[in-house]
């Protein structure tokens, strides 16, 4: 009989236990699980410890309340300039009603994979590839307003659709490359030639600088130059001025100069101004203390010359040994009628060269020009 009532009471635990376990339901947070008595939907167990009814109701699956992603393999779409690409998407999507996900659609995850790859050839066929391939923004929203209208009785809310791939045709692929080889290439050129002509812009301006700077610097030296030399020949002249000097030493330092126009290398021709016989005559007065001067011409080369009308050198043939204005050299008596003097400049007559003393050259020897 004990080892009948500890059997007896065995059993007896074996089936509190197994009802306690059918009756108490623990669902994970972000969970949820629907209860069906006698084949109905009777409720939705929410996250916790929930009660049931045992051998009466029946406790399906638990459903993932959490966002999910599915990515879905490529579908070949057709553009509308008729290239088959392949477009690769990834779906973000979250039950949001668990009666609905349950009882509406047998597998909502296959369901949502064949309406993007619908609603995919649907955008994609009204776009060419190059809206296809820059437009996936766009491409985006609207599968996700398509696919979150149409998923929404299923208790599905669709958060977020992404391309995450397209890929066109190999020949495409290669002509595609090539032309972005080139427009690279073109603009690589264009930017060589921006550069070449703004380098040749920077430089023509700064010549432009430089050459200004030039001039403006030359023009300043010329006018401080002619400054200098104003204020030098005023300084001269006032000093000239003010010590009173003779005509005589200004005829000396005139003739001075006379013998610099014959040592510059290869000249071998110098006129000498009609002023040189007032300035002889200036300095010989000088010496001689009446202004003519006395005794036999200076020897020496004879600069030849035309003569001048208007000068002390043109006029009659001047007596041998004499200047002008000195006294008379030794000539025929005075019982000889006179020889009339010739006219400058009448024909068969050639005027008489004046005679000066050229100073000697460096080498000694006075040179005739």
């Amino acid at each position: 009989m004990e080892i009948a009532a500890l059997v007896a009471a065995l059993i007896a635990v074996i089936l509190v236990l197994l009802v306690v376990s059918r009756t108490v339901r623990i669902v994970p947070q972000a969970r949820a699980r629907n209860v069906e008595r006698f084949g109905r939907y009777r409720k939705t167990l929410e996250p916790g410890m929930n009660f049931i009814l045992p051998f009466v109701d029946r406790v399906k699956p638990l459903i993932d309340l959490r966002e999910q992603v599915v990515a879905f393999r490529g579908q070949p779409v057709i553009t509308e300039d008729n290239l088959v690409v392949s477009i690769d998407t990834v779906l973000f999507f979250q039950v949001t009603d668990p009666r609905a996900a349950d009882y509406e659609i047998v597998n909502y995850i296959q369901a949502i994979e064949q309406i993007t790859a619908t609603m995919l050839r649907s955008v994609i066929g009204n776009m060419d590839l190059e809206q296809t391939l820059t437009s996936r923004d766009q491409i985006n929203m609207r599968l996700r307003g398509v696919l979150d209208d149409a998923s929404g009785k299923w208790g599905l809310r669709v958060t977020r659709v992404e391309i995450k791939a397209i890929d066109p045709p190999k020949s495409v692929i290669d002509a595609m490359e090539k032309q972005m080889r080139a427009e690279r290439e073109k603009r690589a050129a264009v930017l060589t030639a921006e550069g070449v002509r703004q380098s040749k812009i920077l430089t023509a301006e700064g010549e432009k600088q430089s050459s200004i700077l030039r001039a403006e610097g030359e023009r300043q030296g010329q006018i401080l130059r002619a400054e200098g030399q104003a204020q030098a020949i005023g300084t001269v002249f006032q000093a000239v001025h003010e010590g009173d000097a003779d005509p005589k030493v200004l005829a000396y330092q005139y003739l001075q100069t006379l013998p610099q126009l014959a040592q510059a290398q290869g000249n071998t021709f110098w006129v000498i101004p009609s002023e040189v016989t007032t300035a002889l005559k200036t300095l010989s007065g000088a010496f001689s203390g009446s202004g003519e001067v006395a005794g036999p011409a200076v020897a020496g080369p004879a600069v030849a010359g035309p003569a001048v009308a208007g000068s002390p050198v043109a006029g009659p043939a001047a007596p041998a040994g004499s200047l002008p204005g000195g006294p008379p050299a030794v000539g025929p008596s005075p019982a000889e009628p006179p020889v009339p003097p010739a006219e400058a400049g009448s024909p068969g007559e050639e005027p008489v060269p004046a005679t000066l003393t050229v100073p000697p050259t460096p080498n000694g020897v006075a040179e005739n020009h």
